[in-house]
């Protein structure tokens, strides 16, 4: 049976809201403050925990929290989607992790924040974007990390920039692995 034209639709709003959560992941990992900002209707406003103001103030508020992590990496797993015409609402169930360097006394440490981005969400002259967005907080945990396995230079490490893989025009265009013994034998 061939979806209606109503379903087509819904389905259509409902990709392109999950598109704006995940763009936001990315923009907020990356450090993409522009593309941050694109998440969000002018008018939005957010309320980040110890946070709450408008979008210009949310993007100044990250932009001076977010160099305290060496890397974050935003997970997200449900991801509810109710449409009713131009207007939506959103749940998506998120890990947020982040790693932080020593400092002082403290060593080197894992974060992760379980939360919950609640948003209701406008398309405004055809365009879908945050209008309002809660974070609902569920737990979170921060542990020392433990010796052990380490990146060897030959791994592509995550980049807080437009210097990520993700980036790159052409990705044949990435280095090729060494031909030495010691990583043919891994």
């Amino acid at each position: 049976m061939r979806p209606t034209d109503e379903e087509l639709r819904r389905m259509a709003d409902e990709n392109a809201i999950r598109e704006v959560v995940h763009r936001y992941c990315r923009a907020i990992d990356r450090r993409q403050y522009e593309d941050l900002r694109s998440c969000y209707h002018p008018a939005g406003t957010d309320h980040h925990g110890d946070f709450y103001g408008g979008v210009d103030e949310f993007i100044d508020y990250v932009e001076e929290r977010l160099p305290a992590f060496e890397s974050s990496m935003h997970f997200v797993g449900n991801l509810a989607v109710e449409v009713d015409g131009d207007r939506a609402r959103s749940e998506a169930y998120t890990l947020a992790l982040a790693r932080l360097p020593a400092s002082g006394t403290l060593p080197e440490r894992d974060n992760v924040v379980a939360l919950r981005y609640v948003d209701d969400f406008r398309r405004i002259d055809g365009r879908w974007a945050i209008l309002h967005r809660k974070c609902v907080y569920e737990w979170t945990r921060t542990d020392p990390v433990p010796a052990g396995w380490s990146f060897t230079p030959y791994h592509l490490r995550g980049r807080p920039d437009r210097e990520d893989t993700v980036y790159a025009a052409d990705l044949s265009e990435a280095p090729l692995l060494p031909d030495e013994p010691e990583f043919r034998a891994l």
